[in-house]
């Protein structure tokens, strides 16, 4: 048995201190820490937080690794890296390229879960290419199909979320029937008005790809997928990282839609994690310079934010609670994905947790009881 000790443990409501977390592969509660057995490994957390591990399900890259690279070697090292961003499950996201570019990397997905040396990979998250032109943002026009589920059929098995621009579907039966198979079909990358985003959404979609970033947006007199995205009750997206929204707009979002309809993502590029310079994305030249990551024209493409500075830029922008922010990383993806056995502090929960300091930086990583990260 381990146990985490001095730490402040981040609950649904509250956030405690004085106890010990036991542990084993599962999460076995709060003890005494003066009443442990004497063979109990003891970790003491130095009045570090510590929180559930967080889950990232809308990832593309990082540390000069892609899904798009179709590889074991790319996904062990996003395994890896995530890790160290106090991530313990994450769903690798592939983009607008060739069908067989996509069936690639879903195989690779497929042959990698269950192998990783980091954080879970939960799933697979595909994002393209059934969106459309005019809000295909960093994705190559070339690419973009009509949504079928022939193409999507051979992998049904680890799909987890689907994004397509519902005005573009000739087949509304396409939805239900993505349903019908578990996977969450998501609306983004879309010019949909709001009339053709909640005829989606009544059809069965209930998720929002980032929320605000590449989609029609609200106007007073046409509310736009934005407008139905924050009227319906959807799941929404938000990349936290006070570029691609901000922040005024990320508050709005958390307390128009309540804390239960929010996750955060970081929907991040290889170039995660590497800092400044040229980096690639879906076969185009990306820059990455003050936090920014853009094409040659300045479209932006993707994002350089890691989840535990999500975490701490909701908290701030948003003048969040700390459990009410760690929420939206954990207890909300795994609630949305039918992950009941992790996402809060409970007992007979996964032993998934990531202890971090006052300003955010992850000091360990556990997976199922195994530290899977260790800053020191």
């Amino acid at each position: 048995m381990k146990a985490i000790i001095n730490g402040r443990f981040i609950l649904p409501q509250e956030v405690t201190e004085g106890q010990a977390l036991t542990f084993d592969k599962t999460l076995l509660g709060f003890a005494d820490p003066d009443q442990l057995p004497a063979d109990t490994e003891i970790i003491d957390a130095r009045g570090a937080y510590v929180a559930p591990g967080f889950l990232n399900i809308h990832i593309h890259g990082c540390g000069g690794s892609d899904a798009m690279d179709g590889t074991r070697e790319a996904l062990d090292t996003m395994s890896r890296l995530q890790a160290s961003t106090g991530v313990t499950g994450f769903l690798p996201t592939t983009m607008t390229c060739a069908e067989d570019a996509i069936q690639k990397a879903l195989t690779a997905i497929r042959d990698a879960m269950g192998h990783e040396p980091g954080a879970d990979i939960l799933g697979a998250n595909l994002e393209g290419p059934f969106i459309s032109e005019k809000y295909k943002g960093a994705q190559k026009a070339c690419h973009i199909r009509k949504a079928h589920w022939d193409f999507i059929e051979p992998f049904a098995d680890i799909l987890k979320i689907l994004t397509l621009a519902p005005e573009t579907l000739t087949d509304m039966e396409f939805i239900p029937r993505c349903c019908n198979h578990k996977i969450i079909v998501s609306l983004g990358h879309s010019d949909a008005t709001f009339e053709e985003a909640s005829r989606a959404i009544t059809a069965g979609a209930s998720h929002i790809t980032h929320l605000y970033n590449a989609m029609s947006p609200l106007h007073h007199r046409r509310p736009g997928l934005v407008g139905a995205a924050l009227t319906h009750p959807v799941m929404c997206e938000l990349i936290a990282d006070g570029i691609h929204i901000h922040p005024a707009a990320l508050s709005l979002a958390v307390h128009t839609k309540g804390i239960d309809k929010i996750v955060l993502i970081t929907d991040s590029m290889r170039a995660c994690l590497l800092g400044e310079g040229e980096s690639e994305l879906g076969g185009q030249k990306v820059f990455v310079k003050d936090g920014r990551a853009t094409l040659a024209d300045g479209t932006l493409a993707g994002s350089i934010l890691t989840m535990e500075r999500a975490v701490q830029n909701i908290w701030k922008f948003a003048h969040l609670t700390l459990p009410q922010a760690v929420q939206l990383a954990t207890a909300n993806p795994a609630r949305e994905l039918g992950l009941t056995d992790r996402g809060t502090l409970e007992p007979g929960k996964r032993a998934d947790v990531t202890i971090f300091d006052d300003d955010f930086n992850i000091l360990r990583t556990y997976k199922k009881g195994t530290c899977i990260f260790n800053s020191h």
